[in-house]
């Protein structure tokens, strides 16, 4: 009897082990598989454009989806699913994360080797900004191209419907996700059944076409197009542009459930759809101009619009949603001044909305769609930014391989070899594009990795700075002892970047109101280059006598920091704070951009408008307004 309840209740617990693989699984189907679900839309047919002048025929269309199934099993499949998922920072993905994860302690030194390769993670961070921009764009945009498809009549309006849908979708932002992501999992779901259904019936009408998975199908097509052929890659990359994507969202779902939703649902539906293209176009080979919305009939036309419409909407969702989130991290890292964020959940601490990058990204989209008109032209402009950061990805896993994971150095070599080769075969094919619109993609990425140096580069400069016109404890209590000031009773907190040295704000505050609180505490928030630090190890408390403390507050750069809440934790290590009576004084910095050796003078120009533009620091640290005092001081860079 003992046995049964015991193997009953591994039963009942392996039952719920399934059903929350299963509903998170579906999560990911709708956040993490939006961008690549929707490949199918423009891939294809893009990769017999006009401009590459490879004509759909039989040998053509096989050598393509040759090209394709390989893409999807080695970059997503084997590549994504099975290697750059095992290199998680604390359960998160994403170039970012990837970046800190080999970041050396104490931080890059800009040229060594190292420091080349975290500054190219940076760059590779940048360019993801410029994803966002277009993903919403060609997405939406060739899913409402269906209806020119149904009938001329909607070819006037194909671009005012894409702009009225790309603005609902940005000014939905500030509501937050938590409604809309409920019903992300089940749409996105429909959408992957609807692809494999429209593919499935035409693989039965001509099955002969499942010959491409032989990859020699693909060999032959280069050796018979020679560099027309080697150029298609450019097209044939977009069946994959979701990678970085699938990575990037890994902290919300974990490893188990992305990978189940890739191999049960995704792979099998897009690989479906894609021979069902190719043969349609073995039976119909003018369905060429958009091979995805022939294979449907005529009475499901309407449906899958709305169908593929819903599917883009989410893709785009999934794509914003991660840019806010790349851009807190950013934040945390301080590698991006001060911005507004609102949590937009008082449960899922991830759903945030970044006002400013929200309407960047828009006016970006609408200027984009306004600009390119056709999903077709947009696609030259699509490519570029996720090749260089596919390829970056592959040179931070070999730091990873070799320093973490401990592989021997022939295996790293071989693992990065393969993959460097098919990354840098589709990156070189790719930079064709630039004249023809993916110089927009390089661009954002450039000015994001300007701002972002930049930022980084001046902070530590403010700081050296600031250290020269600062003192030690001791000489400070030296300069106590010698003076007369007045005493306040309660606490006063002076916020402080390098916890060795005295904060000029406090030296401000002697010098001006003769005046000094009774307990006195010099406060350090250090973000560490991992995920998130349980609370338990938040805070770190140091009596320096006479009524100094020091304390150093760690958070992770997914963290939220709220100050007050984590001063309470004080009591534990010995310090009781009456936080009706804590006075914080801050400093705020007027900088003076100047010939001093530095950073060029532009750059630090740009630095102190940036730094005059970024958030207060009482939002940032959700510090009460009411008990903050900030006193200002010129500073020279």
């Amino acid at each position: 009897m003992v046995t049964h309840s015991v193997a009953h209740g591994a039963t009942s617990g392996h039952s719920r082990h399934h059903r929350s693989l299963a509903l998170l699984a579906l999560g990911a189907l709708g956040v993490v598989y939006g961008d690549i679900g929707t490949s199918p839309l423009y891939a294809f047919r893009e990769s017999f454009h006009q401009t590459y002048g490879i004509a759909p025929r039989p040998e053509n269309v096989l050598g393509i989806l040759s090209l394709i199934f390989w893409a999807l099993i080695t970059i997503i499949s084997v590549k994504y699913l099975v290697f750059v998922l095992r290199a998680d920072n604390q359960g998160e993905g994403g170039i970012l994360a990837l970046t800190a994860l080999v970041m050396p302690k104490g931080g890059p030194r800009a040229f060594s080797r190292k420091g080349i390769l975290i500054l190219l993670g940076l760059f590779g961070t940048s360019l993801l900004y410029g994803d966002g921009i277009i993903t919403p764009a060609i997405s939406v945009l060739s899913a409402v191209e269906g209806l020119e498809v149904a009938t001329p009549f909607f070819q006037p309006y194909i671009v005012p419907i894409t702009l009225a849908i790309l603005v609902a979708l940005f000014l939905f932002q500030s509501r937050g996700t938590a409604g809309i992501a409920k019903v992300f999992g089940p749409i996105t779901l429909l959408w992957f059944l609807t692809l494999a259904t429209l593919g499935l019936y035409w693989v039965i009408r001509h099955p002969t076409v499942l010959v491409a998975v032989d990859p020699r199908y693909g060999a032959q097509f280069f050796a018979h197009n020679g560099w027309l052929g080697f150029l298609v890659l450019g097209s044939i990359f977009l069946v994959v542009t979701g990678g970085e994507a699938l990575y990037a969202d890994m902290g919300h779902f974990g490893k188990a459930p992305i990978r189940a939703a890739w191999f049960v649902v995704a792979l099998p539906s897009l690989l479906l759809n894609y021979f069902g293209q190719g043969a349609l176009l073995l039976i119909y080979p003018d369905a060429v101009e958009n091979p995805f919305y022939e294979m449907a009939p005529e009475w499901a036309l309407y449906p899958v619009v709305i169908i593929a419409t819903l599917a883009t909407i989410i893709a785009s969702q999934a794509l914003i949603t991660g840019a806010f989130s790349l851009t807190m991290q950013a934040i945390q890292l301080s590698y991006l001044p001060r911005l507004a964020v609102q949590h937009t959940s008082s449960e899922e601490r991830g759903q945030i909305y970044i006002p400013a990058i929200n309407w960047l990204l828009m006016i970006s989209c609408i200027a984009l769609v306004l600009a390119f008109q056709s999903s077709s032209n947009l696609a030259a402009a699509y490519g570029v930014a996720v090749t260089t950061t596919m390829v970056v990805t592959t040179l931070l896993l070999f730091v990873v391989q070799r320093e973490l994971w401990k592989w021997p150095l022939p295996i790293a070599l071989i693992f990065t070899g393969f993959f460097l080769t098919i990354d840098l075969s589709f990156w070189a094919a790719n930079l064709v594009k630039i004249p023809a619109g993916g110089w927009f993609p390089l661009m954002i990425g450039i000015l994001g990795f300007t701002l972002m140096t930049t930022w980084k580069r001046g902070r530590e400069l403010l700081a050296q700075r600031l250290q020269e016109t600062t003192i030690t404890l001791a000489e400070l209590k030296q300069r106590l002892h010698n003076q007369e000031l007045a005493s306040v009773p309660g606490t006063a907190v002076y916020m402080s970047s390098n916890p060795e040295m005295i904060p000029p704000v406090l030296l401000h505050n002697i010098e001006h109101n003769k005046a000094l609180h009774d307990t006195v505490i010099f406060l350090s928030v250090i973000v560490e280059d991992i995920p998130r630090v349980p609370s338990t190890e938040r805070i770190e408390v140091h009596n320096l006598g006479e009524g100094f403390y020091r304390i150093n507050l760690y958070y992770g750069f997914m963290d939220r920091i709220h100050i007050p809440r984590a001063l309470t934790l004080a009591r534990t290590e010995g310090l009781a704070i009456d936080a009706s009576k804590i006075t914080f004084f801050l400093g705020r910095e007027h900088l003076l951009a100047t010939e001093r050796p530095g950073m060029a003078l532009w750059r630090e120009r740009l630095f102190a408008f940036l730094s005059s533009n970024s958030r207060p620091a009482t939002d940032l640290f959700r510090l009460p307004a009411d008990r903050v005092v900030e006193l200002g001081a010129q500073i020279e860079l």
